[in-house]
């Protein structure tokens, strides 16, 4: 890679790294930066890219336990429901992901960032609208489904939990901080499960996973701040619309 494209891989885990404890969704652009800028196979994309996520949901966790998120019994209670769903989970993903090949990839990851999108857009539309019931806990079942299935994919294409953990436990009732602490801790799992699985089949290219995790750990940092400190609709409505094209471009140019 050039340096130029050094540069900008960086600036884009720094974005991701904002976008994953602002909304969520931010983690997956990291990983389409590795696919799109590198000659690195799928299984070394999603290897790479997932290593970088022990680090950021270990620092969102600590975040979110420090202003209290974490601290509230069932809050930690669907965490820790979450955080087994992708022990059984992210392995399955892992073999998945050193299987396919790298037109499917692109399909399986441009499928998974537009349905982040529009899980992101639907829990803005019902947030900005009229007042609903009051946000209470998803059911227990509710959240193994919807733990296991976000293990998987992120086991796959080596996503952050966050990215579809946030607005899908939104959608079913969470309160926002809540999800987004939720998802920081179940990230921690899939990230060290699907390190481990990588790293059997030698697929990290761990350069490349510092360069990405070091600006990635700034902006989860700053991300965090703007969660509790900023309005995010701006923030929301922009990553939306890049999901959507990133989305169209990864399909079509897999």
């Amino acid at each position: 890679m050039s340096a130029a494209g050094l540069v900008f891989l960086g600036v884009v885990s720094l974005v991701g790294g904002i976008g994953i404890t602002a909304v969520g969704p931010g983690g997956v652009l990291p990983t389409i930066g590795l696919f799109a800028l590198t000659p690195l196979s799928p299984a070394q994309v999603a290897g790479t890219s997932i290593v970088t996520h022990v680090a950021t949901g270990a620092l969102g966790t600590a975040a979110y336990t420090r202003s209290g998120q974490l601290r509230e019994p069932a809050t930690r209670r669907t965490a820790l429901v979450l955080a087994g769903t992708a022990l059984v989970g992210t392995p399955l993903g892992v073999l998945a992901g050193t299987a396919v090949s790298r037109h499917a990839f692109a399909v399986v990851l441009g499928c998974v960032v537009a349905a982040a999108a529009g899980l992101v857009w639907y829990r803005a539309k019902h947030a900005d609208g009229a007042p609903g019931p009051t946000p209470t806990s998803p059911p227990t079942p509710l959240v193994v489904a919807l733990g296991f299935a976000v293990a998987v994919l992120s086991g796959i294409v080596g996503v952050g939990g966050p990215m579809l953990a946030v607005p899908l436990l939104a959608a079913a009732g969470l309160p926002v901080l809540r999800s987004l602490a939720c998802a920081q801790a179940q990230s921690i799992v899939i990230a060290t499960v699907g390190t481990v699985g990588y790293l059997v089949h030698g697929t990290i290219d761990w350069p490349l996973a510092a360069l990405v995790g070091l600006p990635e750990l700034a902006g989860v940092l700053v991300g965090w701040k703007i969660a509790h400190a900023l309005p995010t609709r701006a923030l929301r409505n922009a990553l939306v619309a890049t999901l959507c094209l990133l989305a169209l471009y990864l399909v079509g140019h897999g």
